[in-house]
């Protein structure tokens, strides 16, 4: 083994061996998370609502609001999630606490659905388990994005590792040999399944790595528009907390709703950000189509007087935040329907499964006599 291999052996199994408990758990439960959606439409009937005959308009978010008031008074609103016009709406509530709670009602009749407590609900654990380990945020989610560029690192090494140096290996590094003693099929687990799903593997660390890091967002932004920048679409307005305004002679809430349904008519999907301060603009997207969250038509309104202080229609965004827009459906693989869930699952599977091998490999070996241990390439994770 050349010097080199060595050395990149070495980088690989430690940095294997000191990760590889976070990426095992981010990367199953990235898994469990992929078809999230498919899995409560299954389990949760409230999740869908049927669509009256006769044309008929969505309730105003203020009228929703008040049902969910009434129901629990309790609870402070944050924001709403139109999900379409055969879906609930909505309604996410914070309690003093600042947990969040979940109301669905159905958009048409104002009828409760379904009252959550994302505290304890599966999915949501699973999310905070994928992104922060369960920990507070700022803790978690430094340790999550550390092992993830360490993974990131174990990919090209494991790669490196695995190139077969002439090319009668390359069919037997391409196999798996089932037939072969435990040691041989764990190794031919990690190698080979690694190989297979590295592409995946990487584009769903990237594509995380953006989520938690600003400056990889902003060096992917940097590179997609060719080094080009375009301020205007990534900076929000202010607020003129010196001028004078008239309050809107509805319910804000729905001063934005109406707005949003005019400028984006063929929406499928809004975000309906509620007042949190006098001096911050309220914030507001529109979905093309309902779950996926590329294609969006996202606006910036004054939080007292409903004005409209920015558009950023869709089609006027740079390549860059397109790409930035489409992460999340790239992330989960929703990008490509089905297939690419299917994708997304069975990577994050493999990744899930390269921890447990490798460390099988690195153990092994030392249970070896040293002669033979010798012989042996270091890899693991």
């Amino acid at each position: 083994m050349t010097t080199f291999k060595k050395v990149v052996g070495k980088l690989h199994l430690w940095l294997g061996l000191s990760s590889g408990l976070v990426v095992f758990i981010v990367s199953l439960t990235g898994a469990i998370f992929t078809f999230q959606d498919e899995i409560r439409d299954a389990t949760q009937d409230w999740r869908k609502v049927e669509v009256p005959a006769q044309p008929t308009e969505f309730l105003l978010p203020s009228r929703l609001q008040a049902i969910t008031k009434t129901n629990h008074p309790e609870l402070k609103p944050a924001f709403f999630m139109y999900m379409g016009p055969d879906r609930s709406t909505v309604l996410y509530t914070t309690d003093k606490q600042g947990e969040y709670f979940a109301t669905a009602l159905n958009p048409y009749t104002g009828q409760e659905l379904a009252h959550l407590d994302l505290h304890r609900d599966f999915f949501s654990i699973i999310q905070d388990l994928h992104m922060y380990l369960l920990l507070p945020e700022e803790i978690g989610g430094e340790v999550v994005g550390v092992a993830v560029l360490v993974f990131v690192v174990m990919l090209i090494t494991g790669i490196v590792l695995w190139w077969p140096k002439r090319k009668t290996d390359r069919k037997r590094s391409f196999t798996i040999k089932w037939g072969a003693r435990w040691r041989r099929v764990n190794y031919d687990l990690h190698s080979v399944l690694g190989f297979y799903a590295a592409t995946i593997a990487l584009l769903l660390a990237l594509t995380g790595l953006m989520m938690s890091y600003e400056w990889v967002l902003k060096s992917v932004y940097f590179v997609s528009n060719a080094g080009h920048d375009y301020p205007a679409e990534k900076t929000p307005p202010t607020v003129d907390t010196l001028q004078a305004v008239t309050a809107t002679p509805i319910p804000v809430a729905d001063f934005y709703y109406q707005q949003i349904r005019r400028s984006s008519p063929a929406a499928k999907m809004i975000f309906l950000g509620l007042p949190a301060s006098p001096k911050q603009p309220v914030y507001n997207i529109a979905y093309e189509r309902a779950l996926y969250y590329y294609h969006r038509d996202e606006y910036y309104f004054h939080p007292v007087s409903g004005q409209l202080l920015k558009a950023i229609p869709h089609e006027s965004k740079s390549n860059g935040q397109k790409l930035a827009d489409v992460n999340y459906d790239l992330h989960t693989g929703q990008v490509l329907g089905l297939g690419g869930k299917i994708l997304a699952f069975l990577g994050s599977l493999v990744s899930a499964s390269l921890p447990v091998t490798g460390f099988l490999m690195w153990w092994g070996r030392r249970k070896k006599p040293k002669k033979q241990r010798g012989r042996e390439v270091a890899v693991a994770v």
